[in-house]
């Protein structure tokens, strides 16, 4: 696959180096489609990415974020049997090593994640600092403060 030089569009940007890192992955990226995943918005500020890893306990899986990444990964660790080989007749339940990565926006949280039922529930949330929420600014009445004049 082709790359493509951005470098020019960052003369006179500042702190946009995230955005480029984005579209790297996106342009390299596959597209895996194991574990199949839903994302939902649960609130009007929270979020769940359920993901489907039956055959997976909660010590074969990993959770970690880094730099606004969220990476979840599993490895399923085979109990050795009396034989040494489980034998098959038909193999449906796919137990292979995963990795999968989201991207987060800025201000989300990852509150904490339940394996329940072979489905894996990360929750998220949003939470803006008081700085970037709005507010309302109050209009004095004209009446109700002097204008300073300019002193001659």
């Amino acid at each position: 696959m082709r790359r493509f030089d951005m470098t020019p569009l960052f003369h006179n940007s500042v702190g946009f180096d995230r955005m480029a890192r984005m579209l790297d992955n996106v342009a390299g990226d596959s597209a895996p489609s194991y574990p199949p995943y839903n994302i939902e918005v649960t609130g009007d500020d929270s979020y769940r990415i359920t993901m489907a890893v039956a055959g997976f306990d909660e010590s074969d899986l990993d959770i970690q974020l880094k730099d606004s990444q969220l990476t979840i990964s599993g490895k399923v660790q085979k109990p050795e049997t009396e034989s040494g080989e489980t034998r098959y007749l038909h193999r449906g339940i796919a137990e292979r090593v995963f990795e999968r990565r989201f991207n987060l926006a800025d201000h989300i949280r990852v509150e904490g994640a339940t394996l329940v039922n072979g489905l894996l529930h990360v929750e998220l949330k949003r939470e803006l600092p008081e700085a970037m929420k709005p507010r309302t600014i109050a209009i004095a009445s004209s009446n109700a403060r002097e204008i300073p004049s300019k002193a001659a």
